[in-house]
């Protein structure tokens, strides 16, 4: 049961722009499988989705190849390695960098495709992250110092 349950989820999401673990739940219960959202939760964990930014805005759930996963490892370990401070000013993230490193740093936000990001300038040492609004800075901070392990 729970390989057709994993089949059906990656048919679902290469089918539909699944947003939530709710909405996935919902298409699942639709197609005979009945699952919880705890259910849910552990079959994303186990296929290894992950959210990616649509283009229109909101975001989606999609299988990350091994490719993806290598290159997500690098773009977190160039952060984890560049990574001084970060400060708030309104809807810009201000990151400080060792010196050099902030263009690496940049991409490396623009690549992981979160969708709080618009958009990243970078200079020697500082980065400017820009989002649409404070919540999303605030947001996008919490999950910079998650994966870099940074409780300023």
């Amino acid at each position: 049961m729970k390989i057709a349950r994993h089949s059906k989820i990656i048919d679902l999401i290469n089918q539909y722009d699944i947003e939530t673990q709710e909405e996935l739940a919902a298409r699942l219960n639709a197609a005979g499988f009945q699952v919880t959202q705890a259910t849910v939760s552990r079959d994303i964990r186990e296929l290894k989705l992950m959210k990616i930014a649509k283009p229109d805005g909101g975001s989606k759930y999609t299988v990350m190849t091994a490719q993806d996963r290598q290159d997500s490892e690098k773009f977190i370990r160039v952060l984890k390695e560049a990574f001084l401070s970060m400060d708030l000013a309104q809807n810009v993230l201000i990151i400080k960098t060792s010196s050099g490193m902030a263009n690496a740093a940049a991409a490396a936000l623009d690549h992981i495709n979160w969708s709080e990001v618009v958009g990243c300038i970078a200079g020697d040492d500082t980065i400017a992250c820009f989002t649409k609004h404070t919540d999303d800075a605030i947001l996008l901070m919490g999950k910079i110092r998650k994966i870099i392990n940074v409780n300023e």
